[in-house]
């Protein structure tokens, strides 16, 4: 077989002819050959760091590659392979049965049996689609070192694989590509004459193929399926010259790295939380802006703004949760697209508003204080009796008398000094002395 990952073709067929060569996708023929020309992933794989060194020292750990897609998992693995010297079973998750698992496992063993000792990497592409008794019949050839066992995956791997094989696995998170890494990677593919578009001789700038980088949100097949979508237009249509609106009209829209149910989700929607709490209204915005352009249910995006209003604005501003009940509201009524609107005026009021978190802390303290046992009887001037003593505050001029609602003081609640609690906390000074001593 050839050497090159991305030659699908034996040494005992017919080469393929030009044409065909290009029905090949452009990022497959791009797979790196070596680490040197790996795009991406230094904190994993850049000079001098540990997985790095591991596998240029020939140790190949058992271990999960998590990342979205298009960030090099796949190729990572098959550069271990190469980089370690160690032979390289494939399975793929999605089709794979049980039968065909134990079919890779003796085939491990023998490879094992074969090379004194050295084991081969079993690599499993997508093994979350593994149930648990797939994962379960690996987990012997693991412990024995029968097997270096390789997967891939874009979902959680601590929430999708079985404890007791992680336990036996390190993980690696890869991170969508930065701009600059994709910029290296569609120079290259675009003079390429050999696994590239050379040969099509199609230039672009360097600010052409950073509009497709940025566009293509950290991934590397969506980029080089961007440039070999651009290019190939230009050069069906006799052009040599890939410019800046060619590219976009050939590309489409940015890609937005954004699924409802996954982590996207859960990071996006607390990267809002927290730009509102820290009062930076353009970063609220932008993380909105991110949710909606995601398709991120509506009801989901109303109800974590009116939790917001009272966790981190409070009394601070009152106002605060009615705006983000009104806008939950009229987004119900109104609904997409409009509804961004009502969103935007309501995330940047949040986010502009003064904070506190006093009325979250007040109700954790009074519900650590009944949990731990401190259950108070109700004072009897407070119980609905027939002699009770109870003082009904508005026959005071000051709708306020001196009298006891519990039977010892506790201390629950410390406003804030910002915004509309600043004067409740004047007021509440002047009425009780414990608001007085900080």
């Amino acid at each position: 077989m050839s050497g090159r990952l991305f030659d699908p073709l034996g040494d005992d067929l017919p080469p393929a002819s030009e044409g065909a060569r290009y029905d090949i996708p452009l990022a497959e023929r791009m797979r790196p050959h070596d680490l040197d020309e790996y795009a991406g992933q230094k904190h994993l794989v850049g000079a001098g760091r540990p997985l790095r060194l591991l596998l240029e020292a020939g140790t190949v750990p058992s271990c999960i590659l998590y990342g979205p897609p298009g960030v090099g998992k796949t190729t990572l693995v098959r550069l271990m392979g190469a980089a370690s010297g160690r032979q390289l079973l494939e399975i793929n998750a999605v089709t794979a049965k049980v039968a065909q698992l134990r079919e890779m496992v003796d085939d491990a063993k023998a490879i094992k049996l074969r090379q004194g000792g050295r084991s081969a990497i079993a690599f499993v592409d997508e093994i979350y689609h593994f149930n648990s008794q797939q994962q379960n019949a690996l987990l012997p050839a693991v412990e024995r070192g029968d097997l270096i066992l390789v997967g891939t995956t874009t979902e959680n791997p601590y929430f999708e694989i079985n404890k007791t094989l992680l336990s036996r696995m390190a993980v690696y998170t890869l991170e969508p590509l930065e701009p600059e890494d994709l910029l290296q990677l569609l120079r290259r593919a675009l003079v390429d004459r050999e696994r590239g578009l050379g040969k099509l001789e199609v230039s672009a700038t360097d600010d052409v193929l950073m509009t497709i980088a940025r566009r293509s949100g950290g991934d590397a097949r969506g980029a080089l399926l961007r440039l070999e979508n651009a290019v190939s237009a230009v050069a069906a249509g006799g052009g040599r010259e890939l410019d800046e609106a060619g590219a976009i009209e050939a590309t489409g829209a940015a890609t937005q790295r954004y699924d409802r149910a996954s982590d996207d989700h859960h990071a996006v929607i607390s990267a809002l939380i927290k730009s509102m709490r820290g009062s930076d209204p353009d970063a609220a915005i932008y993380w909105l802006a991110r949710m909606l352009a995601g398709g991120d249910d509506l009801r989901f995006i109303c109800r974590r703004l009116c939790i917001f209003a009272a966790e981190d604005i409070g009394l601070a501003d009152p106002m605060a949760l009615l705006v983000a009940q009104n806008a939950a509201a009229a987004c119900d009524r109104v609904g997409l697209p409009e509804a961004n609107l009502i969103l935007s005026m309501a995330v940047l009021y949040l986010a502009s508003a003064p904070k506190s978190n006093s009325a979250t802390l007040a109700i954790g303290a009074a519900e650590k204080s009944v949990a731990g046992g401190d259950i108070l009887e109700v004072p009897r001037h407070l119980r609905n009796a027939p002699d009770s003593d109870y003082i009904y505050p508005h026959d005071d001029p000051r709708h306020w008398v001196p009298q006891a609602y519990l039977p010892s003081a506790r201390r629950f609640y410390y406003p804030g000094n910002l915004g509309a609690e600043a004067r409740v906390k004047e007021r509440l000074k002047k009425l009780w002395k414990r608001f007085s001593e900080e």
